[in-house]
């Protein structure tokens, strides 16, 4: 991945690919680098609709991918970080293991994903050590920017 995609101040989508032949699928995220990763971890959640949500840094950049199912995740902008306004734009991604993409989340935002499907499972990749993460940590109620609902069509 270029230097200028992991210091863009806003999220930036990396779409990926699968290709399916006779032997099987090879899904694929070419323009991912790994600069500037010092960990990674996986979360899932035990429910389908789960809500895990709002958690920030302000040094710290994260990357996620869906490994299995689906989910809705959200980044927003933190304007204070004693009291954020509730009436922040949040960008909302769709993440899918069936469309491969990296999900850049830049240091300075909140994230938060709910699980679309029973079986999600995302990847998340750091650019902070744990301890350096630990001192860098904000936590907002799940609902504080409710982004979740979605609309039937």
């Amino acid at each position: 991945m270029p230097k200028a995609i992991l210091d863009s101040p806003q999220p930036v989508l990396l779409a990926g690919g699968l290709v399916v032949d006779d032997r099987g699928e090879l899904g694929f995220v070419n323009d991912f680098g790994f600069e500037g990763v010092k960990r990674f971890y996986t979360v899932s959640n035990h429910l389908q609709g789960f809500v895990r949500a709002w958690h920030a840094h302000k040094r710290e950049a994260k990357y996620v991918s869906a490994v299995c199912g689906a989910a809705v995740v959200g980044a927003v902008r933190i304007d204070n970080w004693e009291k954020p306004a509730r009436d922040l734009a949040v960008e909302r991604f769709v993440l899918c293991a069936g469309k491969p993409a990296v999900l850049l989340i830049p240091p300075g935002y909140a994230n938060g994903f709910i699980s679309l499907t029973a079986d999600l499972k995302l990847i998340f990749f750091s650019t902070s050590t744990l301890e350096d993460s630990q001192g860098d940590d904000f936590r907002f109620d799940a609902r504080y920017w409710d982004i979740w609902h979605v609309e039937e069509r």
